[in-house]
């Protein structure tokens, strides 16, 4: 993978920027409004804004969350020097993505142990960063802020990651879906019902469709066709419904695993009148992910559509 050069990289905190980079400071959840743990910030240029070389700028700058104790430290880890199984994930799950920078989380004055990592990378020319546990298993996508939100809410109208308001701005009729991509959808794809359309924040247009299951289709800000995607990982018919009828394990693991997710759509995958399985649709920091889980509400796979 190629790795982003000139990169300013500032590491922050939610509070006073006297303490040491690495050390931590309580925020309790009242400032937050979402985060009940310590955290700590890391800030990455945006190339939403800056392209590849970013200076770091307010507006380009985009604050990445991550959980920590109170001795808690980061120390740079190169590409190369990653676990093979964090390699196989990334590659897996974000392929094509370039690789920006990675931490191992260690106890201070302990650069040997090892307690997970952070990695960051860009995937769609955005930046996504992720936590993995010590033996190299994914742990759950961190949330990013804009520096404004990094204490308050996590978002603000207009804002990057406006989305989380709940008012699903990014919502499109279906008449509205430009005519290019209707026509090239109802051609290629005729059997299919659409469900629901997004314009996507950074250019382009992602639509839901069923069709003996769910079916993500991306398409470019020109219109062009991008990629699909089914996203459920059992046969089945497929049925819309509302966030309030999933089981409640997927709405723990939701909440546990992408932090700050905005719920776009959920569907039951039926087979004989039984459910044997779920498909939710969400938007974790400007990356959209259909996730599918069993009849009891048990992960099973997670597919990044954009």
């Amino acid at each position: 993978m190629k790795t982003i050069k000139n990169i300013n990289w500032l590491l922050g905190l939610l509070a006073c920027c006297t303490l040491a980079f690495t050390s931590c400071t309580k925020e309790s959840s009242d400032a937050t409004n979402d985060l009940s743990v310590d955290a700590q910030t890391i800030a990455v240029a945006n190339p939403q804004t800056t392209g590849i070389s970013g200076n770091n700028s307010d507006d380009d700058t985009v604050y990445v969350l991550h959980e920590c104790k109170e001795r808690d430290e980061k120390v740079a880890v190169a590409e190369a020097n990653l676990s093979a199984d964090i390699k196989t994930y990334l590659s897996t799950n974000y392929s094509g993505y370039t690789f920006v920078k990675a931490f191992k989380i260690v106890e201070q004055g302990d650069d040997n142990g090892n307690k997970g990592h952070i990695v960051i990378i860009y995937y769609n020319d955005k930046p996504v960063a992720l936590r993995f546990n010590a033996d190299g298993s994914f742990k759950k996508v961190l949330e990013q802020r804009e520096k404004k939100d990094v204490r308050g809410k996590g978002w603000h109208l207009g804002g990057r990651f406006q989305s989380r308001s709940g008012l699903m701005q990014d919502t499109v009729a279906l008449a509205d879906i430009p005519v290019g991509i209707t026509t090239f959808f109802r051609a290629t794809y005729g059997t299919d019902t659409l469900t629901r359309a997004y314009k996507v924040h950074q250019g382009g247009y992602l639509l839901l469709s069923v069709n003996n299951g769910v079916y993500a289709t991306a398409f470019s800000a020109t219109g062009s066709f991008f990629k699909r995607i089914r996203l459920n990982a059992r046969e089945g018919k497929a049925a819309a419904i509302e966030a309030a009828a999933l089981p409640a394990a997927i709405t723990n693991y939701l909440t546990t695993t992408y932090p700050g997710y905005v719920f776009n759509r959920a569907y039951t995958i039926s087979a004989n009148g039984a459910i044997k399985g779920y498909v939710v649709v969400i938007d974790a920091n400007n990356t959209r992910y259909g996730l599918a889980f069993d009849a009891n509400g048990n992960f099973e796979a997670a597919k990044v559509i954009r």
